[in-house]
């Protein structure tokens, strides 16, 4: 999963960006509003989280921004300041969620997780298809109730198709939610993880998992 974290404390923003990357997420950091607004307009992201106080376009202004322009992920907004007004401004502008400052960095993951998981229709961190089952908490992946040991790149990848089942994902899409924006694109990376995955969890083929479609990407079909 990739998150946009915008933020002008620069030792606040390094220590949430390791706890989020701790937690497994992939994370692109900004300053200032403006560039959060042109991070948010042109990579893909599963949620954000955007501070009230931004220079250059306030946090308000930004998810207003989000919002007008289509911009639907999750939002979490970071706030000092403590009035109810405030939060309710940040929550009329379209933001999912609020935490103020301060806060554990255990506490914002938590939230993110839970608003990930809303955003995909699942409410539990158990997220299954057919027999096997990913906790989003842990980490952990099943099948048929046996633990399957995964990577942490293998897992990000499976962690995203499993919230995507039959949805068509291309190689960049993949690549994009899994690693650095400098990135090569053109690495065969995704077809490695794919062979692998399938090997672990669809060793003779009996489910049709995971589905290669020749110019398009991939496909996590739906196990009955």
């Amino acid at each position: 999963m990739r998150l946009l974290l915008v933020e002008d404390d620069q030792a606040l923003q390094a220590n949430l960006k390791q706890h989020l990357q701790d937690a497994n997420y992939q994370v692109d950091v900004s300053s200032d509003g403006e560039d959060g607004l042109f991070q948010a307009q042109e990579y893909q992201y599963d949620a954000a989280i955007i501070d009230v106080g931004l220079p250059k376009i306030d946090g308000i202004s930004l998810i207003t921004q989000l919002r007008s322009q289509g911009i639907d992920y999750p939002v979490l907004i970071l706030t000092a300041r403590d009035s109810w007004q405030d939060k309710v401004t940040g929550l009329d502008a379209g933001a999912d969620d609020y935490l103020t400052k301060p806060f554990q960095p255990e506490e914002l993951v938590a939230r993110i997780n839970a608003l990930i998981r809303r955003s995909a229709g699942k409410a539990s961190p158990l997220v299954s298809n057919g027999p096997i089952t990913i906790n989003t908490r842990s980490l952990e992946v099943f099948k048929a109730g046996q633990t399957i040991n995964l990577s942490s790149s293998e897992y990000k990848l499976f962690e995203y198709m499993m919230h995507h089942v039959e949805a068509v994902l291309s190689k960049s899409e993949l690549i994009e939610h899994i690693y650095d924006q400098d990135f090569d694109l053109d690495s065969n990376v995704i077809e490695v993880f794919i062979r692998r995955l399938r090997k672990k969890l669809d060793p003779d083929g009996q489910y049709k998992l995971i589905e290669t479609l020749r110019g398009q990407g991939y496909r996590m079909n739906k196990v009955e």
